[in-house]
């Protein structure tokens, strides 16, 4: 009798290990797309963001440059510096790789922070 009882759980058991497992997959398959639609919301964020600081920065550098000219004074011409890092790093987040490179390094990061533990 304790035979047929202990085999009837350990089906029981097999079941609910199985339907865990599928929960855990369809977990981690819904958490990848929700920070990849996440990814895509920031991306489209910093084009759209791109497209206004690149007008004020290109306005700014036209009017800077000219006024520099005119007063012949090129100290004017110091807040297109800082300007262009601005214009530079959400250039590279919209349309290049730094999303990705960031990635690789944490990649990076949490395959060392296992090895040392």
């Amino acid at each position: 009798m304790g035979f047929v009882f202990s085999k009837a759980m350990n089906d029981s058991l097999k079941g609910q290990e199985e339907f865990m497992r599928l929960q855990l997959e369809r977990q981690l398959i819904l958490q990848n797309l929700i920070r990849e639609r996440q990814t895509a919301m920031q991306i489209a964020w910093t084009r759209e963001f791109l497209k206004y600081f690149g007008t004020f920065f290109g306005l700014a550098a036209v009017v800077l440059t000219t006024v520099a000219i005119k007063r012949k004074n090129p100290a004017v011409l110091l807040p297109i510096l800082p300007l262009s890092f601005v214009f530079s790093y959400h250039y590279d987040m919209g349309y290049g790789t730094l999303l990705q490179r960031i990635k690789g390094k944490s990649v990076l990061l949490s395959c060392r922070t296992k090895l040392q533990i």
